[in-house]
């Protein structure tokens, strides 16, 4: 290591008591630990997200394991750097009797070809792999693959971990700087802390610019407010509109809204929208949570979040941010009902079980002489033209299907008249069927 490579790197831990916030797999009697101490090499895939720990936990396996150890990084690996990868692994095997763990970084970002790759590999021991992604490996990572690994999950670092760090980065700087003393209140400490969620690497980096920005005087370094301000200015919150994260965090709004807590909405809200989620996005959602959860129980929620839409294209932030919390307030303040997203789900189904059945002749639209001396509409009832302008017993659906009822309106908001009414228009054609 040299002072020239990031702070993160040079206070990389080098061995498993300097790992912070994986208690869960490295502690006494749990998985990783079990698999440590009985030197059981396999392949693994380390989830979680950035500044976890994934590639130094992979490093610390290696040496603990006594395996040869060769790291690509799929962001700019090619089939040219794996096959050589490969032929080191074989050779290793072949002339050293060593095992190799290949160490892929980001490995979400290899396509399935590129994942298949590995396969044979793993299958006859020519190399132990490890991958590190962030993506959720259900669907970030081939099935094929994923049966030949094991997952450990990582967990995001608590703030008391991030302190631990902090200070281990406060003695590593007394001694590289040679200064007498590190003046760096636990105040101070607590706001990186609290600003880097969770991510080890995010605050060393940080740790570092605020070193550099700070005073030096008589070998004494001192960190204050303004130094801390300076280098945290727009310091962005964890958000990857493309991972985790992102689907995370909207379902959370989500099921916020559903659930109808309006103050979990608005936090969750908050959140995407400080992280840099495109306004947009959530608009768009809003508009489905108001069909999918709320629907016939108040029609309103539709219009206003339609409304809020139209406000964020117009206005921008941040005013149109205003309106999608105004829409997802009420959303989340307005009577549930999924009834119309069941219905049409069940509909669909029909659809794609009973194939192109045919329309009835009767519903048929009678354009041409041809269609008229067809039959083509001959038996329709004109609704306008019925008593209550409706056309009791009249059918709309194919003879195969028979009659389906897949709207169950909800006892909640609108949808209780809506169920008064539909039952009244039954009734009536109970009746008729009847006579």
């Amino acid at each position: 290591m040299t002072a020239f490579e990031p702070l993160a790197a040079r206070l990389r831990p080098q061995q498993l008591s300097e790992v912070y916030g994986q208690a869960h797999l490295l502690d006494a009697g749990k998985p990783l630990w079990k698999a440590i101490q009985n030197h059981y090499l396999h392949s693994l895939i380390l989830w979680g997200t950035p500044g976890t720990g994934k590639t130094t936990l992979a490093n610390l396996l290696a040496k603990l394991w006594q395996a040869h150890f060769i790291s690509l990084s799929a962001v700019n690996a090619g089939i040219k750097e794996v096959r050589e990868a490969i032929k080191e692994a074989q050779d290793k095997r072949k002339f050293e009797n060593q095992p190799t763990i290949l160490f892929i970084d980001e490995v979400h970002r290899f396509n399935k070809t590129q994942q298949d790759a590995f396969l044979p590999y793993i299958e006859d021991g020519t190399l132990i792999f490890m991958g590190a992604t962030t993506e959720n490996p259900s669907f970030a990572l081939n099935n094929a693959l994923l049966s030949r690994v094991r997952v450990y999950a990582l967990e995001p670092l608590t703030t008391e971990n991030i302190l631990c760090i902090i200070e281990r980065a406060c003695l590593h700087t007394v001694a590289e700087l040679k200064l007498t003393t590190l003046d760096f209140p636990l105040k101070l400490r607590e706001q990186l802390a609290l600003l880097t969620d969770g991510d080890a690497r995010r605050a060393l980096n940080i740790f570092a610019q605020i070193v550099a920005h700070a005073e030096i005087n008589d070998h004494s370094l001192s960190v204050t407010d303004e130094t801390l301000k300076m280098v945290l200015t727009a310091e962005p919150r964890r958000f990857d509109k493309n991972g985790d994260s992102f689907y995370e965090q909207i379902s959370a709004l989500h099921k916020s809204v559903r659930g109808s807590s309006p103050d979990g909405a608005l936090y969750w809200l908050a959140r995407m929208l400080d992280g840099g989620c495109d306004p947009i996005y959530i608009a768009r959602r809003l508009v489905r949570m108001a069909s999918e959860d709320i629907g016939n129980a108040d029609p309103r929620a539709l219009e206003l979040a339609l409304t809020a839409w139209e406000t964020q294209q117009r206005l921008g932030s941040p005013e149109g941010e205003l309106a999608l919390a105004q829409a997802a307030v009420y959303l989340a303040s307005a009577p549930k009902s999924n009834a119309v997203y069941v219905a049409f789900k069940a509909a669909v189904l029909d659809v794609k079980n009973s194939g192109s059945l045919n329309v009835p002749i009767h519903l048929r639209n009678a354009a041409t002489q041809f269609n008229r001396n067809m039959g083509y509409g001959q038996a329709y009832r004109y609704d306008h033209d019925e008593p209550q302008a409706f056309s009791a017993g009249q059918t709309y659906f194919p003879p195969e299907l028979g009659e389906k009822i897949y709207y169950q309106p909800v006892e909640r908001g609108l949808e209780i008249k809506i169920a008064e009414k539909l039952q009244r228009l039954r009734q009536l054609s109970k009746i008729i069927e009847e006579a």
